[in-house]
């Protein structure tokens, strides 16, 4: 799998194209729900970029996923981890769960891979699901900000 950099509008954009492929399609209510969240936009991304993302990620995966029996691709949970660990900032990983969540959520359906794919960034990140509700979320636009501060020695 390619790196990104930390906390990069790349690193944020892969882990919302995994969630749109988790269950093996995309569906046309997680792309409406895309456009209705605004989030393409508010990851510091444009639609252009964030299909080259895509097609690096499905470019990655068919040399890192494993096939299951019936022929889909799955990352297992290293290389899963190893995606998560580039979010590394707590208002960036909040911020992208709850993306992730309104993916999986907009069929209406959880497949057992978005289940997993959800389950282990709660998990690797330490969020638990009330931390992420729509209200307790400063707006994206903070991310700006944060990607600028001067590190601390």
């Amino acid at each position: 799998m390619r790196h990104y950099p930390s906390n990069s509008p790349e690193a944020m954009g892969r882990l919302v194209a995994l969630t749109l492929m988790a269950d093996g399609a995309i569906d046309a209510s997680e792309l409406k729900q895309l456009d209705h969240k605004d989030t393409i936009r508010r990851l510091g991304l444009n639609e252009s970029s964030f299909d080259i993302l895509i097609h690096e990620l499905c470019d990655d995966m068919l040399t890192s996923a494993q096939r299951t029996p019936a022929g889909q691709l799955e990352l297992d949970v290293e290389h899963i981890d190893l995606l998560l660990a580039e979010v590394g900032h707590p208002l960036l990983q909040k911020q992208v769960l709850r993306m992730m969540l309104d993916i999986v959520n907009a069929d209406h359906k959880l497949s057992g891979s978005e289940a997993v794919l959800v389950a282990e960034a709660m998990k690797f990140w330490g969020i638990d699901l009330h931390e992420v509700a729509d209200s307790s979320i400063p707006s994206l636009r903070l991310r700006t900000q944060v990607r600028h501060e001067p590190a601390h020695a």
